[in-house]
């Protein structure tokens, strides 16, 4: 079982101006979701739970490096999109 990460993305760029950057956090299970982003520190509340796939989103550098350090997968878009699909197709078969 794993938690992963996706790249940080200027997601202002991707609509011509300034914007934040983040990166997103998923596992193979609700429980080391929550477990990893309380180590890093995101609170609970901050969960994405209603989006395509639960997640948390991280915003910077900082909160994303401690997350590897605490064990998390860093993966490219492919490989991440690739782990989001397998995660969503394992809890519609549960």
């Amino acid at each position: 079982m794993s938690v992963y990460l996706d790249p940080m993305v200027d997601w202002g760029k991707r609509i011509g101006r300034a914007g934040p950057r983040w990166c997103h956090l998923i596992a193979d299970t609700l429980d080391e979701l929550h477990a990893l982003a309380e180590r890093v520190g995101l609170r609970r509340a901050w969960f994405q739970a209603d989006s395509s796939m639960p997640h948390y989103d991280i915003g910077t550098d900082r909160i994303r490096a401690l997350a590897i350090v605490h064990g998390a997968i860093e993966c490219d878009r492919n490989t991440f999109v690739a782990h989001k699909r397998r995660i969503r197709e394992q809890s519609r078969a549960a």
